[in-house]
């Protein structure tokens, strides 16, 4: 499991098979391989930094397609027929989704030995770092004078206007036990009691959020409309905007840190490309381009420590950013996801 611990070290250092299924799979054949992910900087982070520079070496096709979408991955999968192979997910779905994943062969990741152990499971691989962060419009609030913490985000008195935050119960649950003045070593593990807490303080800010959004691109676009004043959103599209110049801010302070895994679906027809392609992808070589994209981080530790002074800035693993974030725990993640669907469900329809 990632720990503050494995995280500072990072940046210091740097179903059976029937004759559907098998005509499915032999379908497959005669298409390239494809690569999933979420779409916007990252997918682009992804194909030019990571996949393009292997594909070239490998003189292989690779085929990219978004956004990532786990009900689709199942359907397919027990469909006996994938439409992708790699898939970039959240950290969650290693562990919810591990029935429909192809084990990962180490002999052909051999690359995995250099990163955290906190980075690797039997069935994915996390590539890269990213953060869901607190971000503002600067019309709304001036770039250095923006809210800094999830406090901050609650207090609309003192940081008026309209708010956005993430559809699903995670990153809400980490993000109010936050606001409510949970120290960040307290809001894992999960407890019936933490659960209370954080719907009681989703309650008190949800007359003011006018959007609750499900994709990524969503959060700059409507921070750069000033239809939101501020909301939470993942970092790489936040920088990628201000990038562009887009009227946007962020922090990364008591942002919440997390990383890409990239799995194989189980009856894939490039099996061996696949581990081939993740071997890549964590190389030095490959992670190192991640530093001059400036949006998504590395997750290979000799690859942070490469960074200059200025990539540490907008770097996850940097251990002045990381002090002052709360790292994801993926399988509490996924397991109050799970328990508490019903309840939220019912929370975001008025209840």
């Amino acid at each position: 499991m990632l720990t503050r611990r494995r995280l500072l070290s990072i940046g210091a250092a740097g179903l059976a098979a029937g004759p559907a299924f098998l005509a499915g799979r032999a379908a497959a054949q005669g298409r390239p391989l494809t690569f999933c992910s979420w779409g916007g900087a990252l997918s682009e982070l992804e194909k030019t930094a990571l996949l393009d520079p292997f594909a070239k070496a490998k003189g292989i096709e690779i085929a990219h397609a978004s956004p990532t979408n786990y009900a689709k991955i199942k359907s397919m999968v027990e469909a006996g027929a994938p439409e992708w192979d790699i898939v970039d997910v959240g950290g969650r779905f290693v562990t919810q989704g591990k029935d429909l994943l192809e084990p990962l062969d180490m002999s052909l990741i051999p690359n995995a030995k250099a990163l955290d152990p906190g980075w690797v499971t039997p069935k994915g691989i996390f590539t890269s770092t990213g953060a869901t962060v607190i971000a503002w419009n600067t019309s709304a609030f001036p770039a250095d004078k923006g809210p800094k913490s999830w406090k901050d985000f609650w207090d609309v008195k003192a940081f008026p206007g309209a708010r956005g935050l993430y559809k699903q119960f995670y990153y809400n649950y980490e993000a109010a036990l936050l606001a409510a003045g949970v120290a960040r070593k307290d809001v894992f593990p999960v407890t019936d009691d933490k659960i209370k807490l954080a719907f009681d303080k989703l309650r008190e800010i949800k007359p003011h959020v006018k959007v609750w959004w499900n994709a990524g691109a969503q959060p700059p676009q409507l921070l750069s409309s000033g239809e939101l004043a501020m909301s939470s959103a993942w970092s790489g599209r936040i920088l990628a905007g201000i990038k562009e110049k887009a009227p946007i801010a962020m922090t990364y302070e008591d942002g919440i840190a997390w990383g890409n895994a990239w799995v194989v679906l189980k009856g894939t027809p490039h099996l061996k490309a696949c581990m081939e392609a993740i071997n890549y992808a964590i190389s030095e070589e490959a992670q190192s381009r991640l530093l001059d994209a400036g949006t998504y981080g590395p997750a290979l530790g000799a690859a942070s420590a490469k960074a200059s002074e200025a990539q540490r800035k907008v770097l996850v693993t940097a251990p002045e950013n990381a002090k002052n974030m709360l790292i994801l725990d993926e399988e509490q993640a996924a397991a109050y996801s799970a328990k508490y669907e019903a309840d939220w469900n019912r929370f975001q329809l008025g209840g």
